[in-house]
């Protein structure tokens, strides 16, 4: 029994002493066994490095093992992995159900075990525990001894989950940390380890329990050696910090010391020097970075190195486009193969989805080296929301997240159908078991009004569809019903999975995968059907005769799959590297580019985190329990990582950083480029901070195809329109792709998409009329939609587009809402033989209650029934109601004018025809609408008629939207009354004004305390209607009978010379109405022509406070955008009513 130690720098050689010893070993024929032991994740790697030492005649005489698999070797020789195995899923979904079943007794942890992430937590404490050897029944015991109250009652929670799950696995079951127990107490029977040679390779630190597995095999094996990366002892350098090598001295020392309790001999080490060292005999530079690094005062490279480079890119796109930039160039010029280049970071998840995109653009075949989580993965993806669907009473979300899976029988475009049926409908819940078909009105497609047969069958074809949704899911409730333990719910799980034929999907999605040339794909999906059986038996192994709910148990699902991640293989040879830091040891690097060499990223911030502080680690430490090294000790480890990474090299190393996040965010450079700029004072850092790129000259800008096309189209986009200042390079690179079949056409598109511009125009006057009709017939608020972007309108009532219907209360239901109530509440009164002047305030709270409760009896569909959150939004709305009314009825009371009509319609089959408008061409356009309110006053023979709309929202009366077409609709309608009303009175009728009543209930801002009748007051004047009035002072004193100064009914006040006063609202003399007449409808009859004649120009507004296009729904389909020629907002001038008057008059002058 003997242990050597193997000591070299990194890149000294000690892996290819290994190697060589074993063959030399081989060679001698001793018949011992030969064993090299290295790290789990570097075991594949390892293996290559053997066989290709020793060729495949010695691997009968060698072999590589893990700690994981030198534990399956003792079990399969001497017994005793009888217990049955449960992995990381099968621990978390345990401690999920012990967490659940005794949270109430947890003293820090009891609003912490309901958190996403808790089981997680505690599964990582116990399993650090169990490798640093520490027992429950240990804890326990010296929980007396923590002085600390706070990690003391941690303690106590984490005992007690500990206890409990070590009771409920201890007779059956093993996880992995009591794996590797079970053959440390086994090896003293193996007979693999007796008189054999044993190389322990690639480790710097190791567990306790680890400790123990070496000491037994210390003991048992003629001779181990050990490599350790530092210099041996006695060999340090006064200039060498000693914190660098602190972990693996540490790890030397311990060896050191299971030697000296075993009276192993201790034989002369081996010591590599490193002068220069055999990785890096071909590069001094990269030798004196070994030597230097973590050195201080630092030692200065006097020569000129283009073995080490420094990148700053503006961004992190910028940094990766340079590396693969850079690659491409090393293949090319240095004879380097893909093979033999790596790319690493500290944040390969940030970095991942980058580097994927740009190396596919340059062409450069990659492997990622990273384990992928399955909990997105589509099969675990449906397993879970199908769990879901049951146990949330077919929620919206679990239902169409499982129909999108893609491993369903059914159409994407059914499940569109299907999905805005239901979202248009609000169904859930008891909707989707209920047996009748569903027959909501489908209120969001475009049929035809005179064939209810064509919605009919469409709604037949939903039906279909949900019928294909629901028998699968109801048979696997069905099958379910009143089973509540954990193995019935999975052998019924696994059975429709079975009926849905997943696993011939998952072979077909396999075969299509290498169809495709997606060799990693293929490979994860080879490993998922095996890991969702093994989810399931872990679920039946371990918890398999609880009971449980089936919120609980999709819970338990979702724990055991966020726990798998697929490891998967290399699916080629020629592939660069691309790995997280902590992954690249074991490689062969002849070019390494490290990306994201910024601070917090490489070297990695090390934070607290877990259950345990770092106070709390070191009271533990001094009350016997040593578990994981602290915060202080990970940052030497994080040190000797840096070190291990930058040295893994043997030819080129290249380090990048940017300067900013992705929202422009200054980033800075780690603290590792620094020091190798004072370790290379010659180096100089390469940036493209000031290129634009496409911009550079030479030929360094191409590369592959696709890569080259980008730079070629962003030169040509910045030099557009200055010929003389590109580059001739580029010339002969558009000719090749002018010339190249493939990329002809690619390139034709592209450049002239420069010339695009977003004009476009209907000649053909024959698709206009398809479109609208042969006759125009349209409401009044269709021509301010098409005032205010032609386009808009041409999308939304010529194309028919419309947004997904949502089962949501929007303003404009809202708002139909309000005005069917009013309507209803106004004609009963007529009907009861009631006035606006005889009721009272009790009378409009009655009648607006039964009125609202009998609208919603009437509509059980209604959104306002299906929660109790609408219920408040009812009882809302009957407030607003409420105060309306009474309001009216104070209008009415406090004035002359009397309402003669309610919700009056203007169309052909409404109280009066359609408002007509001939054109030019002699063409007549009728134009429908209806009125909220129509109110009269009479005067003799002289009739004054007003018109009131209801408005839910904020609308105010400007003469300056009417002139550019926004606010026509009220004038349209005063002026076709007017008509009416003259062709049947014998007197003659005068616009009194158009206003606009608020339907709300504000909230009043007072100082203090006030009366209530102070509130109403202050009410009725944040209620005050607005709009244009005749500018009359007796008319005015019609609507405000008790009006002196200013009234409370309209925003209007008497200066006192006794006119009106302009400030306070929009007046209009008799004549002036006369001329806004004729003007509106000159306007109407431009905006009819403009339509008529094809014109559908993206011409958008804008005015000082909004643009029309901020709210537009289809501003993605026209893409307006400023910076296209021709794309400009028409600029919409807030003028004064003086002003508007003015430029009205001069048009219509009499």
């Amino acid at each position: 029994m003997s242990i050597r130690f193997i000591y070299g720098r990194a890149g000294s050689g000690k892996s290819h002493y290994c190697l060589q010893d074993i063959k030399k070993r081989i060679q001698e024929g001793n018949g011992r066994n030969l064993i090299l032991l290295v790290p789990e994740q570097f075991s594949f790697q390892a293996e290559k490095n053997l066989i290709k030492s020793i060729e495949e005649k010695g691997t009968l005489k060698a072999q590589v093992l893990s700690f994981r698999r030198m534990a399956e070797k003792v079990f399969d020789e001497v017994g005793g992995g009888i217990k049955k195995h449960i992995n990381d899923s099968g621990k978390n979904i345990l401690l999920y159900k012990i967490i659940e079943e005794n949270k109430n007794k947890l003293k820090v942890y009891k609003t912490s075990a309901k958190k996403q992430g808790f089981v997680n937590l505690v599964s990582d404490i116990i399993g650090e525990f169990k490798k640093y050897n520490i027992s429950p029944e240990v804890l326990k015991e010296n929980l007396e001894s923590i002085q600390n109250k706070s990690l003391k009652n941690k303690l106590e929670d984490i005992v007690m989950l500990f206890l409990e799950f070590q009771k409920r696995i201890s007779t059956n079951y093993m996880d992995s940390e009591d794996t590797l127990q079970a053959a440390c107490e086994k090896l003293d029977k193996s007979i693999i380890f007796k008189k054999a040679e044993v190389w322990i390779d690639e480790f710097s630190t190791f567990t306790p329990q680890e400790y123990s597995v070496i000491e037994k095999i210390m003991c048992s094996a003629y001779r181990v050696n050990i490599t350790l990366c530092m210099d041996a002892m006695g060999e340090y350098s006064e200039r060498e910090s000693m914190d660098l090598f602190l972990p693996v001295k540490n790890t030397e020392q311990s060896i050191l010391q299971i030697a000296q309790d075993n009276n192993i001999i201790y034989e002369k080490p081996v010591n590599l020097r490193c002068s220069p060292c055999y990785r890096f005999k071909n590069s001094t530079a990269l030798q004196h970075l070994q030597h230097s690094l973590f050195s201080y005062p630092y030692k200065n490279y006097a020569e000129y190195t283009e073995d080490i480079n420094i990148f700053k890119a503006l961004n992190k796109y910028t940094e990766v486009e340079y590396i693969a930039r850079d690659i491409v160039k090393n293949c090319r010029d240095k004879n380097l193969r893909f093979k033999d280049i790596a790319l690493v970071t500290g944040d390969l998840d940030e970095y991942e989805n980058l580097i994927k995109a740009v190396f596919n653009q340059y062409d450069i075949p990659y492997f990622m080296d990273k384990k992928r989580e399955i909990i997105h993965n589509q099969i675990v993806i449906l397993i879970i929301s199908v769990i879901e669907i049951l146990a949330k009473s077919w929620s919206y979300e679990s239902v169409f997240r499982y129909l999108k899976t893609g491993l369903l029988d059914l159409e994407f475009d059914d499940i569109d159908i299907l999905e805005n049926y239901v979202l248009a409908n609000g169904i859930r819940k008891k909707q989707w078991l209920d047996e009748k078909p569903w027959n909501f009105k489908i209120n969001y497609g475009n049929f035809k009004e005179d064939n209810p047969q064509e919605e009919q069958e469409y709604l037949d074809k939903i039906n279909s569809i949900r019928d294909k949704v629901r028998e699968p899911i109801l048979k696997l409730s069905e099958n379910i019903k009143g089973k509540k333990k954990g193995r019935d719910i999975c052998e019924e799980l696994y059975n429709f999975l079975c009926e849905l034929k997943i696993p011939e999907k998952v072979e077909e999605l396999i075969v299509a995968f290498k169809n495709s040339n997606k060799l990693d794909k293929a490979n994860e999906y080879s490993q998922i059907w095996d890991i969702v059986v093994d989810v399931l038996d872990q679920i039946v192994e371990v918890i398999g005769e609880q009971f449980f709910g089936m919120e609980t148990f999709a819970e338990v699902l979702e724990i055991g799959f966020s726990k798998y991640e697929i490891g998967v293989i290399p699916p080629a040879l020629d592939q660069v590297l691309v790995s997280n830091v902590t992954r690249i040891k074991s490689y062969n690097v002849g070019a390494l580019y490290i990306a994201g060499v910024n601070d917090g990223i490489f070297p990695v911030t090390v934070s607290q985190e877990g259950i345990f502080t770092d106070q709390d680690r070191d009271e533990l430490k001094q009350n016997g329990l040593e578990i994981a090294p602290n915060t202080r000790n990970r940052v030497f480890e994080e040190q000797f990582l840096v070190y291990s990474t930058l040295t893994i090299v043997d030819k080129y190393l290249t380090l990048t950083y940017s300067m900013s996040d992705e929202e422009g965010k200054a980033k800075r450079p780690s603290v590792v480029v620094s020091m190798i700029k004072k370790l290379f004072p010659k180096l100089q850092e390469k940036s493209n901070l000031l290129d634009v790129i496409g911009n550079e000259e030479g030929i360094e800008a191409v590369n592959g195809p696709k890569a080259t096309f980008n730079a070629f189209i962003s030169n040509i986009r910045e030099n557009l329109g200055h010929k003389e200042n590109i580059n001739s390079l580029w010339i002969d690179v558009y000719r090749w792709y002018k010339n190249h079949e493939t990329w002809n056409e690619k390139l034709e598109t592209v450049l002239g998409a420069f010339y695009y511009n977003n004009e476009i125009e209907i000649s053909d006057l024959a698709k206009i009329r398809r479109l609208y009709g042969r006759h125009l017939s349209m409401s009044v608020s269709r021509l301010e939609r098409f005032a205010q972007c032609p386009f808009g309108y041409f999308v939304q009532y010529g194309l028919k587009v419309r947004d997904r219907k949502m089962y949501s209360l929007s303003a404009p239901d809202l708002g139909s809402f309000m005005h069917s109530i009013l309507e209803r509440f106004s004609l009963g009164l007529k009907e009861k033989g009631l006035t606006w002047e005889n009721i009272d305030k009790k009378c409009c709270e009655e009648n607006i209650n039964n009125l609202v409760d009998n609208v919603l009896k009437d509509s059980p569909n209604s959104i306002l029934n299906s929660s109790k959150k609408y219920k408040h939004v009812t009882d809302k709305l009957k407030k607003t109601l409420t105060r309306s009314v009474w309001l009216i009825a104070q209008h009415m009371k406090k004035g002359r004018f009397v309402p003669i009509a309610y919700e009056l319609v203007f169309g052909e089959t409404g109280d009066f025809p359609p408002i007509s408008i001939e054109l030019d061409s002699g063409e007549k356009i009728s134009l429908t609408g209806k009125v909220d309110r129509v109110d009269v006053a009479k005067e003799d023979i002289t009739t004054y008629i007003r018109i009131v709309d209801y408005k839910s929202g904020t609308r105010e009366f400007k003469l300056s939207q009417v002139y550019y077409g926004f606010q026509l609709q009220l004038l349209i309608y005063l002026d076709a009354i007017l008509n009416e009303f003259n062709k049947i009175t014998k007197g003659k009728s005068i616009p009194a004004g158009l206003l606009y009543f608020k339907l709300k209930d504000p909230i009043i801002k007072t100082k203090g305390n006030i009366s209530d009748n102070e509130i109403e007051d202050k009410i009725r004047k944040n209620l005050k209607m607005n709009g244009l009035l005749l500018n009359d002072v007796n008319v005015i004193k019609y609507m405000d009978t008790g009006m002196e100064k200013s009234s409370d009914i309209i925003s209007v006040s008497i200066k006192k010379d006794g006119e009106l006063s302009k400030s306070k609202s929009s007046l209009a003399t008799k004549r002036q109405f006369e001329i806004l007449r004729k003007y509106v409808r000159n306007t109407i009859a431009d905006l009819c022509k403009k339509i008529l004649t094809g014109n559908i120009e993206v011409n958008p507004y804008k005015d000082k406070t909004k643009r029309g296009c901020s709210y537009c729904e289809y501003s993605a389909i026209c893409q307006f955008d400023t910076s296209i020629k021709g794309n400009k907002y028409r600029i919409i001038e807030d003028k004064s009513d003086e002003e508007m008057w003015s430029i009205i008059e001069k048009e219509f002058k009499e």
